[in-house]
């Protein structure tokens, strides 16, 4: 799992998949849904886990229009093909990768 910032954003998601969180510090569910995430990360090697942090990257946040935090998006070759917003437990999160990454 990686932090993310608009350097090193295209190069990181153009190729393959990945889950971006978008996030910050001070939101109470995100800090919630945070092990959540690098539980995951660990448990699915072959898919970019990676953070967000919508204080620091006012642009990325911008261009994915994130009007609520936490918000997940799902990316396949740099594109997104899916999202959901808010804090949720790992069996929903683990479903939702199946659903989203079949």
């Amino acid at each position: 799992m990686r932090e993310l910032t608009a350097t090193d954003f295209e190069s990181a998601t153009a190729k393959g998949r990945a889950v971006l969180d978008f996030w910050a510090p001070w939101c109470g569910p995100c800090k919630i849904f945070a092990p959540i995430f690098e539980a995951s990360a660990k448990e699915h090697a072959s898919i970019l886990f990676a953070k967000v942090n919508v204080d620091d990257e006012p642009d990325l946040s911008q261009r994915f229009s994130i009007r609520g935090i936490p918000t997940m998006v799902f990316l396949e070759n740099g594109k997104e093909i899916s999202r959901i917003s808010g804090a949720m437990g790992k069996p929903q999160f683990d479903q939702l990768l199946g659903q989203v990454f079949r």
